[in-house]
């Protein structure tokens, strides 16, 4: 009876190593598999997923490009909308986009849980295109305040949904490198707005053209995304 116990007990204690162990190389496996490390799909060529970061960098371009964009034509604007002088008219024309983007921040993280990365760009996407479009035809203060609230809000929903799925679709050795893209797209989009917005002491109603000019990128956002490849963080959701 007793030698049949110890056996029974060495075959126990053998099975239980036998089980930590081929857990152990399974977690170390899943590990693997996760973090890239596999000589099979561990470093996969920047160049495929390039284009999607670049694509991704439009919102926070547009970001950019709004915040900057009253800088060079707020003169002309406020003659041709009639609060010239008006500096609380004038802060708020340059202000108000900061606060739909507040808002639309709010909403950022719950909209690309909900419908997706790629869904989250084009939602970002609309209200750029509404607002800009409302910005460039307005007739008077109240409806470029508008205007500026909605662009605001595509402001604010854009670029967090640009960091998650930049660092979601990026090899880990070049995600760092690709993290930077968001803030350079933001800089080039200061930039751009102030170059375009050059013109506008000279050419009456060229401020108009400055906000015609952002929705072809938000266009282009709205469209390319549907062919774009969707976060396989979410998609494993």
């Amino acid at each position: 009876m007793r030698g049949r116990h110890v056996d029974s007990y060495s075959m126990y204690k053998r099975g239980t190593r036998d089980h930590v162990i081929n857990t152990y190389d399974y977690d170390k496996e899943q590990v693997r598999l996760l973090s890239g490390v596999g000589k099979d799909i561990g470093n996969p060529s920047w160049k495929r997923s390039f284009p999607y970061i670049l694509l991704a960098a439009l919102s926070s371009f547009l970001f950019g490009y709004h915040l900057g964009v009253v800088n060079e034509t707020l003169e002309s604007m406020s003659h041709d909308l009639g609060f010239h002088g008006d500096t609380m008219a004038e802060g708020l024309v340059v202000s108000t986009c900061l606060g739909g983007a507040f808002v639309g921040s709010l909403f950022s993280g719950s909209i690309a849980d909900g419908v997706g990365r790629r869904r989250a760009f084009q939602l970002c996407a609309l209200p750029l295109i509404i607002g800009s479009s409302m910005s460039a035809t307005a007739k008077n203060l109240w409806g470029m305040l508008l205007g500026r609230l909605f662009v605001g809000t595509g402001m604010g929903i854009g670029p967090p949904v640009a960091a998650l799925y930049v660092a979601e679709v990026s090899p880990a050795y070049v995600r760092g490198t690709y993290g930077s893209c968001s803030q350079l797209a933001t800089c080039l989009g200061l930039m751009g707005a102030l170059f375009i917005g050059f013109p506008a002491k000279q050419i009456e109603g060229w401020w108009r053209m400055c906000f015609w000019a952002s929705v072809a990128p938000a266009a282009l956002l709205t469209v390319f995304m549907e062919f774009s490849v969707e976060s396989p963080h979410w998609l494993f959701k």
